[in-house]
């Protein structure tokens, strides 16, 4: 899933990208980043957020879960019912494609195929709708794509109890991307990938002073909060699957 959230989410609207794979040159990000408040006072407000939040691979932060409640069960059950009824037409890809959900690196292998809605992204930088997902997860069949699930995004300098807000924390896991070292100008992003990888996503190394070690460049944080939903899953168990708890995650 590293290389899939690497490839899928660069330069989304409103999250500092690496730009480690190519992107279309002109895209909303760029009118976002000079419309929303982030600057370096939010960088700090975030990396002080990370030391809340549980460490999972030194790659990404994920939320603390919540004692259950009834009330959080019902809010994420009418997330999920909202959703559902607004994702019938995208079963279709064609159809998510006409309203504006763009493939992401449709050309390279991946176990699921983010299609992003640039809109929905910069509109979830500020507010949460249940019917306004930021990508539509697809998986490749024979003929075109399969929709399996949904991702929804909020800002990377977002607390726990404003993530709690939109999706509740008892029922679903957020989690952000972190510490990632670019290799050196030069290298071949295959640098980036396989077991000894020491850049990247799966890259062995998580900390700024290894990355200038190594002669690369160091980002604490990347992208987005993100949650994803598998709304077309029949058991309950897998609808809020995570990295951590796989379920609906090995399609």
């Amino acid at each position: 899933m590293a290389m899939h959230h690497m490839v899928a989410m660069d330069d989304m609207p409103g999250m500092s990208g690496s730009r480690a794979t190519p992107t279309p040159s002109a895209t909303p990000s760029q009118s976002h980043a000079q419309q929303s408040p982030q600057g370096a006072a939010a960088d700090a407000q975030v990396q002080a957020m990370n030391d809340m939040h549980m460490e999972h691979g030194g790659h990404m932060q994920m939320t603390t879960g919540r004692p259950a409640s009834p009330a959080d069960q019902q809010r994420a059950d009418q997330i999920l019912a909202a959703l559902r009824v607004a994702i019938v037409p995208y079963k279709d890809y064609r159809a998510a494609e006409a309203a504006g959900y763009k493939p992401f690196h449709a050309e390279l292998p991946q176990p699921m195929y983010h299609f992003t809605n640039y809109a929905n992204a910069f509109a979830n930088e500020f507010s949460f709708d249940p019917t306004r997902p930021t990508s539509l997860m697809y998986k490749r069949v024979s003929g075109g794509y399969e929709l399996v699930g949904a991702m929804y995004t909020a800002p990377a300098r977002s607390t726990d109890d404003q993530l709690n807000a939109r999706v509740p924390l008892s029922v679903a896991t957020w989690h952000l991307h972190t510490n990632l070292c670019l290799p050196p100008a030069g290298q071949n992003a295959a640098a980036m990938w396989g077991p000894h990888a020491q850049f990247g996503l799966q890259g062995s190394i998580t900390t700024a002073d290894a990355c200038a070690q190594a002669g690369g460049t160091f980002k604490p944080v990347i992208y987005n909060w993100m949650v994803h939903v598998w709304p077309l899953e029949t058991d309950p168990s897998k609808v809020w699957a995570t990295e951590e708890n796989p379920g609906a995650m090995g399609h």
